[in-house]
């Protein structure tokens, strides 16, 4: 199907953003099904996401250590994963007019494991939560995307976006309203999901405060990630090859045929609709449209 195709490019072609919201969609799809099709042979939907929710209970954490990781891909419903989603799209956009995708994921991972320690520590030390320490469990990405957002706004607080009713606002203000937000909820139902929104906040202020001061901490992290993925890469073939540097004229003369099939194809778009391209012609687009 076309629809699957174009699916596979946008994830193959698109950033590290569409990827961690691509991710977050297969993974809140796929506990969806197993719940339905649970339901329909058995009559009650079995939910697969308590095998990846952070636990508050440590006991419980250290038998399920992988969950201070997956509980940040995991959603308890259609708009608690919709609305992470547009704050992660919106924010996640502004974040990368700035910084590189692997700075993206650093922060989002990082804060994403800042939130849930920060709410592990706040349920085992409060006796404000002795009733729900051995039951209570975390999902969502909203820490690691808070931890986005905050950090954004501190390295550019006066950048400004456009709000419905408000028209422009900085993202300093936007910032300190979801912070104070977060901190006269925690009396909430979901005081847990507050705390790690805080946790998350912290560490993105933490960032980029040492990001504008010259030191990033994501740059340990990029060359740890690259090394560990660079284990598991099929080396290729070694083939040396010789060939002279283009030209200025060689370039031009490049880019102009680049540009002229990219008129091409946007022509028979225009007379047969994006679905009269073939793969090789869809995936030159993508190409042209990343670049």
């Amino acid at each position: 199907m076309d629809i699957i195709e174009d699916l596979k490019r946008q994830y193959k072609y698109g950033g590290t953003l569409i990827k961690l919201i691509y991710i977050n969609v297969a993974v809140f799809i796929a506990i969806s099904i197993v719940s339905l099709i649970t339901y329909l042979v058995r009559g009650v939907g079995y939910d697969i996401s308590d095998f990846f929710a952070f636990p508050s209970n440590m006991h419980l954490f250290l038998l399920k250590p992988w969950t201070i990781f997956t509980y940040m891909f995991i959603h308890a419903g259609i708009w608690h994963i919709l609305f992470n989603l547009l704050w992660l799209y919106w924010f996640g956009q502004i974040f990368l007019q700035y910084l590189t995708q692997k700075q993206l994921l650093f922060v989002y991972i990082s804060g994403g494991i800042v939130g849930a320690l920060l709410y592990a520590l706040a349920y085992n030390i409060s006796p404000a939560f002795d009733m729900e320490r051995f039951g209570s469990s975390l999902v969502g990405a909203s820490g690691a995307i808070m931890a986005i957002v905050i950090a954004i706004s501190a390295i550019v607080p006066d950048y400004s976006i456009n709000l419905l009713l408000f028209g422009k606002v900085k993202l300093k203000y936007i910032a300190l309203f979801t912070i104070i937000l977060d901190i006269l909820s925690i009396q909430s139902s979901n005081a847990g999901g507050h705390i790690a929104h805080l946790g998350g906040a912290l560490w993105g202020y933490i960032y980029a405060v040492r990001y504008r001061s010259g030191k990033d901490f994501s740059k340990v992290f990029i060359t740890f990630f690259s090394k560990i993925t660079g284990v598991f890469k099929r080396r290729p073939k070694m083939k040396v090859s010789y060939k002279k540097p283009s030209d200025d004229k060689e370039y031009l003369k490049t880019k102009a045929e680049m540009q002229k099939e990219t008129d091409r194809i946007l022509d028979k778009i225009a007379k047969g609709g994006y679905g009269s391209l073939t793969n090789d012609e869809k995936d030159f687009l993508f190409r042209q449209s990343n670049r």
